[in-house]
């Protein structure tokens, strides 16, 4: 036999809940007369047929045609008032879900032209929160006929509207602005995320309330990974490693070059090279001792282990180089001759 409700509540706390069905399955079988009991920080969102009827506020109601007077055409207009009849009550939190996280899981492209590559990677994370504003519409569109319904099933969702709006923030900011002085916008780019992301969250009956950028800063992939995600040319790797190999041999006279394009790789790491190895030509020209040592200076013509040499990369990286031209050889029988000034220029591009 059918359980009979009189009194209709739901007085969990909803901590992480932010719908919950009565009763969580199957059919409720409630009388005209029966009371809904709605908590200060919920809604509660009344069905029958598969038909939102009502929404009830905070308080205490009573299930009757005068409130409810859609009840009439399904229950029939003559009908003892102490009839069962079949329906659900969906409570809906009304609090503010807050310190959700966000992050970006894969950098996210910005153009900073003249400096570097004239793009830069940027990754962030921060924090958002969230609150139910139209109660039918958010059950009617996402929960469902769902026992229960928590943050962690709509989390990914909304971070995913989130990155796509801070992306599409980031690429107008950085028309206007250098990726230093973006990262000195957070608030400005978090109000702009807000503004953008507002319309989507009231499509599902939801209010984006905050979202904060905790730090926004250039990403710290290596150039193996930039290249395997289609960013770099062979050319622009070689210098990377180049660039990161002197800046590690400067730090650690054992040596040890890491590939890491670090800082560099979002904010001009190719200057930082340029000027790393026009200094260290410099020196060499006035007799100072190479980076890698061996001979008090430069060859006026060097085979590629020579100009590997100088430039503290692999052999396979200068024949990698000048197989797609950025730097200039002669090839003199089955082996490739390296001028000074041709090598000059490549560390100089």
């Amino acid at each position: 036999m059918a359980r009979i409700f009189d009194v209709i509540e739901y007085p969990n706390e909803m901590s992480d809940e932010i719908v919950h069905r009565f009763p969580e399955e199957g059919i409720g079988d409630f009388r005209i007369g029966s009371q809904v009991i709605v908590r200060e920080s919920q809604s509660a969102v009344f069905f029958r047929d598969g038909n939102a009827l009502d929404v009830f506020k905070a308080g205490r109601h009573t299930i009757a045609t005068a409130n409810i007077p859609y009840l009439i055409d399904y229950i029939g207009k003559a009908f003892n008032e102490r009839t069962p009849f079949p329906a659900e009550v969906y409570f809906v939190s009304r609090k503010e879900f807050a310190n959700e996280k966000w992050g970006t899981p894969q950098p996210i492209i910005v153009r900073n032209p003249g400096m570097g590559l004239g793009v830069a990677l940027l990754q962030g994370f921060g924090t958002y929160s969230f609150q139910v504003k139209d109660p039918q519409q958010f059950v009617t569109q996402i929960v469902g006929a769902q026992g229960a319904y928590r943050t962690s099933e709509i989390e990914e969702r909304l971070r995913t509207m989130l990155l796509s709006k801070l992306q599409d923030v980031l690429g107008e900011t950085g028309a206007k602005n250098s990726v230093i002085e973006m990262i000195g916008l957070t608030e400005e780019i978090g109000a702009a995320v807000r503004a953008k992301a507002k319309d989507d969250f009231e499509a599902i009956g939801l209010t984006l309330k905050t979202f904060y950028i905790g730090n926004l800063k250039p990403s710290d992939k290596s150039a193996q990974e930039l290249r395997d995600m289609g960013m770099l040319d062979m050319a622009t790797y070689t210098q990377l490693q180049a660039a990161d190999s002197m800046r590690d041999a400067a730090q650690n006279q054992s040596g040890g070059a890491g590939l890491t394009a670090g800082i560099g790789a979002g904010m001009g790491i190719g200057n930082l090279m340029g000027q790393a190895l026009q200094g260290g030509m410099q020196n060499t020209a006035q007799g100072g001792a190479p980076a890698a040592g061996g001979s008090a200076k430069m060859p006026d013509i060097m085979t590629p282990a020579e100009a590997a040499q100088f430039m503290k990369v692999t052999e396979e990286d200068i024949m990698a180089a000048i197989t797609d031209g950025s730097l200039k050889a002669k090839k003199v029988g089955k082996a490739f001759r390296i001028t000074k000034d041709n090598l000059d220029a490549f560390m100089n591009s």
